[in-house]
């Protein structure tokens, strides 16, 4: 009896040990639909709130449509874009980005309602508001209600991309530190750089907040603006000046923000020539297209053009 019952122990033990192989080699049933599950508990919507009030927004937005100013934010943190306004697509530094995407208008809601966007962003005196909140989820920015630094975070919070927002910020907060300290360290504690451009027949000077690399001068690297430009620009942000009167609002460095298409006819002059920043070498002249806005792509741009302009670099 003894010999006979080993062999029958023996039967039943590999047959259990098979069966808790089996067991721990497959995944069960169970497992599939734990991580499916797990997978469809991921929100699908977020609600960011915006200036208006709160806006159910996808979590993961696949196809945006931008329609004033914020791009180079949205490209900056690697979300997917099917439409933008004009002057993105004008942007030197974002037509390589840009080339598959679609140029749209806030008055063009057929073409905006074929490419099907899930987000739909803009400033707050786009048209035809109440119309696209009907496409998608729309969120519209004040220009200028907050500093350009929390705009980006708040688009970061939109996208939900809020903690590549803020690395990024950081990030820029220490390179312009570095850059600006490195600038006045040459130029001079109270050296004075003003800003212009050029549109149409039309030349401009900048305040502190109006993109073309004022928010760097002026807020990160702390420059001196002319008491001239600070006078009249500072609280609009812009000032149209004729160019006879140039040389008053020119500091004793001058950012010269070009549009190629536009009249420049002003630099043959002599009242030109004998601007101070002229006759030193000391205008620095940039793509007006590339120089428009102040999103971390063209802020990264901007940054660059600044260090090579007054160092060198």
């Amino acid at each position: 009896m003894k010999k006979a019952f080993i062999p029958l122990l023996l039967c039943f033990i590999l047959v259990l040990s098979a069966c808790g192989n089996k067991a721990t080699s497959e995944p069960s049933g169970d497992k599939v639909e734990g991580n499916a599950a797990a997978e469809s508990a991921k929100p699908q919507t977020i609600t960011y709130q915006s200036e208006n009030g709160p806006v159910e927004v996808p979590a993961d937005p696949k196809r945006v449509v931008v329609l004033s100013s914020f791009t180079g934010n949205v490209m900056s943190l690697g979300v997917n874009l099917v439409g933008v306004d004009s002057w993105s697509k004008m942007n030197p530094n974002f037509q390589d980005k840009l080339k598959d995407v679609q140029e749209v208008s806030d008055e063009n809601l057929e073409k905006i309602i074929e490419l099907n966007p899930d987000l739909i962003i803009g400033l707050s005196n786009i048209k035809n508001l109440d119309k696209l909140k009907q496409i998608a989820p729309t969120v519209t920015y004040t220009y200028g209600k907050v500093d350009y630094l929390t705009q980006h975070l708040e688009i970061g919070k939109l996208l939900n991309k809020e903690k590549e927002a803020e690395a990024w910020v950081d990030d820029f907060k220490a390179r312009t530190q570095k850059a600006g300290d490195e600038i006045k360290a040459k130029i001079g504690e109270n050296a004075t750089v003003s800003v212009i451009e050029s549109f149409d027949k039309q030349l401009y000077v900048f305040g502190d907040n109006w993109g073309r690399g004022t928010e760097i001068l002026y807020q990160q690297m702390k420059l001196k603006m002319p008491q001239k430009v600070k006078d009249a620009a500072l609280k609009e942000g812009y000032y149209a000046i004729s160019p006879e009167v140039l040389p008053d609002f020119a500091g004793d460095y001058v950012i010269f923000s070009k549009n190629k298409d536009a009249d420049n006819s002003f630099e043959g002059t002599n009242t030109y020539k004998n601007i101070p920043a002229v006759k030193n070498n000391h205008v620095y002249v940039a793509d007006a297209k590339a120089f428009y806005f102040n999103d971390p792509l063209t802020l990264d741009y901007q940054l660059e053009f600044f260090t090579k302009s007054f160092l060198g670099k």
